[in-house]
This record gives structure tokens, C-alpha cells and sequence, in this order.
């Protein structure tokens, strides 16, 4: 018995994310290139470029739909909070320190601003004029196309939430894709960068798996998680009824 408790204790000593655990998992030298690893984007006049505008325009029907409303919900919204259906569980900072530190901590800006400052792709809505579901501001307008960072980042937190809650990761990464697919129906992305997006997300979790302080964060953070299986609330049914139904409404 008191070997068993002094093995379970040094685990949790071991497997804890550790005082100077902080800030990003990947130094800056460690981030995949995205301008190796993602395709250039759409050649103006292009078949890929001509599809982006007709996903553009076709989407601009979507305005003031449930499914617009979710796009523009996606703006703002965090990973647990819109999660909240597929994890089926209501979960925030202050009940998941844990994993909301771990998906804070994991980002893709240095994958995808790398690309954005390359390309300067404009924006589907600087190139037609047509509604989104976000206010036009000239930060946004600055900030380039190709990637979509919502939805790299967006992928990447799908990715890492599936890793802890592996049995509810088909619905998880599900409401990732939809993530990504709410910045072409809000109008603020195209098409191309979306998926883009859905790549630099992906590349950088394949490096994040060889962070040690990553793996320390994972594996404390499906501790944490065990443990709010029995106590956490669960979603309105009626509501994650309505986003499924409103989900299902695709931009390509």
C-alpha cells in the first residue's frame, strides 16, 4: 500500500506542469515553415481563385441565418465555450485551469503571420463588395487573407482537445471544421485560406507533440478532465440541437 501511494505521488510530481512552464511550448526555431508547407495561393484568375469569389458570393445569402450567427459567434468565442456541444460538457477557465492553459499556450501565429506577411492576399470582401458577419475594420483589412489564423488556431485547439477527450473527438474535430468553415460564411476569409489554415493548424500539432512541457500539460490536463466527467454541467440539449441543425449548412 505504501509503495503503491509513493508511486502515484512521484507520477503526479512528475507528469505536473512544472514552475517555469510557461508562455509558448515551441521556441521560435521550432515552429514548421509555412512558407515551405503551404501551397502559394490562388493565381489571380485562376479556377481555385474563381472559387473562391463564388464561395464568396454564394455565402453573402447566408446573412442573418442561424448559421450566420454562428459565424460571427466564432469571431469572439473561445474553445471551450463553443466546444461545449461536442465535449458535451460546459466548461471554462475558472472550472478547467488546466486545459484552458494548455490550449492558450498553443498557437499558430508564427506558422501563419510568417505566410500573411508574404502574400498580403486581400480579403474576399476587399476584392467584392458584399456583408460580413464582423465589423470592417482597418485592423482587419491590414491583416491579410492567406492563411486564416481563426482557423488554425481553431484546428489546432480541435486537435488538442480530441487528444485529452479522446472519446468525443469525432464531434470535437466536427465543430473544428465548422470553425474554419464560419470565416468563409462570415466573409471575412475565402475558401483557399481556410484550408490553408486547417493545414498550418495541423502542422503545428504534429510539432507540438515533441514539446516536453506540452506533454506535462496534456497529461495533467486529462486529470483534470477525468475528474469534471462527474461534475461538470452538460450543455441545453435544445441548443446543441439547433447548432447541429445550423451546422449543417456548408459554404462549399
Amino acid at each position: 500500500m505504501m509503495r503503491a501511494g509513493i508511486a502515484a505521488a512521484l507520477s503526479l510530481v512528475l507528469t505536473a506542469p512544472q514552475a517555469g512552464d510557461t508562455g509558448p511550448y515551441l521556441a521560435a526555431d521550432q515552429y514548421p515553415d509555412g512558407m515551405i508547407i503551404l501551397p502559394p495561393p490562388p493565381a489571380a484568375g485562376s479556377a481555385a481563385a474563381t472559387l473562391d469569389m463564388a464561395v464568396f458570393r454564394a455565402t453573402r445569402k447566408l446573412e442573418g441565418s442561424p448559421r450566420w450567427q454562428i459565424a460571427a459567434d466564432d469571431v469572439t468565442n473561445d474553445p471551450l465555450g463553443r466546444n461545449a456541444c461536442a465535449m458535451q460538457m460546459v466548461l471554462d477557465a475558472k472550472r478547467a485551469p488546466v486545459l484552458a492553459r494548455l490550449l492558450a499556450r498553443a498557437r499558430t501565429g508564427p506558422v501563419v503571420g510568417k505566410v500573411k506577411a508574404a502574400y498580403q492576399v486581400p480579403r474576399p470582401y476587399l476584392r467584392e463588395e458584399g456583408p460580413i458577419c464582423e465589423p470592417k475594420t482597418a485592423h482587419l483589412a491590414g491583416n491579410g487573407d492567406y492563411p486564416s489564423g481563426h482557423t488554425a488556431n481553431g484546428w489546432l485547439e480541435a486537435q488538442i482537445l480530441a487528444q485529452v477527450m479522446p472519446d468525443k473527438a469525432s464531434a470535437i474535430l466536427a465543430r473544428g471544421r465548422a470553425y474554419g468553415e464560419s470565416r468563409a460564411i462570415c466573409g471575412s476569409h475565402s475558401k483557399s485560406a481556410v484550408e490553408a489554415g486547417y493545414m498550418a493548424g495541423a502542422a503545428v500539432f504534429t510539432v507540438l507533440q515533441t514539446s516536453p512541457a506540452y506533454q506535462r500539460a496534456l497529461d495533467a490536463a486529462r486529470k483534470e478532465v477525468h475528474q469534471l466527467r462527474a461534475t461538470a454541467p452538460h450543455p441545453d440539449g435544445r441548443a446543441c440541437a439547433a447548432e447541429a441543425a445550423a451546422l449543417r449548412v456548408r459554404p462549399w
